[in-house]
């Protein structure tokens, strides 16, 4: 499925819509070239969530946790993970816990990701729009992905 955002507003948009639907324990993987906008997605997914903290982009920390809003957000990016082993991060007790998990650059830890989850692979169509396509792995996920387009439908 693909949704196409036409600014930033729209994109933060389209993340706020899903974060009021996820729950704990949920996965989304984001995929996409530098500057994509993967973390603009995210900022509205924490919106979503009702957190209030600005969110940033966890480049050089790896992982970012926003703990205030309706359910925590682990925000992690593994693009810098290298040589790093993913095992030391504890990535179990994320995918396990009380919150939802975002992962940038899922591909560097893809034999660690568990079996359901949600990916959004964003591809710059000019300056301003972007194509976010969504593909849902589990029963789960499809059920959150078609309330999600019930919700782009409304608008």
């Amino acid at each position: 499925m693909k949704y196409i955002t036409n600014n930033y507003l729209e994109t933060v948009a389209c993340g706020q819509k899903l974060g009021k639907l996820l729950q704990p324990q949920d996965l989304i993987l984001l995929d996409g070239d530098l500057g994509a906008g993967k973390t603009t997605l995210t900022q509205g997914i924490a919106r979503g969530l009702d957190i209030t903290r600005p969110v940033k982009s966890p480049t050089f920390t790896l992982i970012r946790e926003y703990q205030t809003g309706r359910i925590p957000l682990y925000h992690m990016d593994m693009y810098r993970l290298e040589n790093s082993s993913a095992d030391e991060l504890g990535l179990n007790e994320y995918f396990n816990g009380d919150g939802v998990v975002i992962i940038e650059w899922s591909q560097f830890i893809a034999e660690q990701l568990p079996s359901t989850y949600l990916r959004i692979k964003i591809t710059r169509q000019t300056a301003l729009q972007r194509q976010l396509e969504f593909q849902a792995l589990g029963q789960h996920y499809q059920h959150l992905l078609n309330s999600l387009f019930q919700d782009f439908d409304k608008k």
